[in-house]
């Protein structure tokens, strides 16, 4: 566990990206396997039907296996789409099992933008999100872009709406004692690492 109390947000971000992406490809895939084995029997992933996830990138702990199941199980799966206008923006729209797929300006594929495909952040059952770090008390540490936090902006004005659970999926290498927390910070309901949940 990482202790960031004498580091800016800035350095904590640098040091985290930096300790994900040094972790060699055979763990990647040990670390998404026991994820796998973390969520895709718990009931907040089995009762979910609308699940949003991720496409791995910078060193992320991959959720491949979970859009699998999700989409064998006959979920609907979403994936983050980046908006043209405003540049800040995102939405959530549906991926077919077998869709291709583009980069985005960030060089993350994505969905091409279908509006009739897109649905309401708050329509969702789960968004399964990335992080750069986290702790135990449902601080999430983003890559500094703000997207997730915009989208859930509403949740601080709709005190009784508790949808989407909200799950940061992580390595456990990314854990730090305790985040600062913004005032426009979402937290977590949880975080799901390959070693547990906090």
């Amino acid at each position: 566990m990482i202790d960031a109390s004498n580091l800016t947000r800035a350095q904590l971000r640098r040091t985290l990206r930096k300790t994900r992406r040094e972790l060699p490809r055979a763990a990647q895939r040990k670390a998404a396997a026991a994820l796998y084995r973390q969520l895709a029997q718990h009931p907040v992933f089995r009762r979910a039907r609308s699940v949003a996830l991720y496409l791995a990138n910078d060193g992320e702990i991959d959720p491949h296996l979970l859009i699998r199941a999700a989409h064998a199980r006959g979920k609907q799966v979403f994936l983050p789409v980046l908006k043209s206008w405003p540049r800040t923006s995102m939405v959530f729209q549906r991926l077919d099992a077998h869709e291709k797929l583009a980069a985005n300006r960030f060089g993350i594929p994505e969905p091409r933008r279908n509006a009739k495909r897109q649905r309401k952040i708050w329509t969702l059952d789960l968004i399964l999100l990335p992080l750069v770090g986290f702790d135990q008390h449902g601080g999430r540490l983003g890559m500094g872009g703000g997207f997730y936090d915009r989208s859930l902006a509403y949740r601080a004005l709709r005190k009784n709406w508790h949808k989407p659970t909200l799950l940061g999926l992580a390595h456990s290498c990314q854990q730090v004692d305790q985040l600062a927390m913004a005032n426009w910070d979402v937290p977590l309901d949880a975080t799901v690492t390959d070693g547990g949940w906090y």
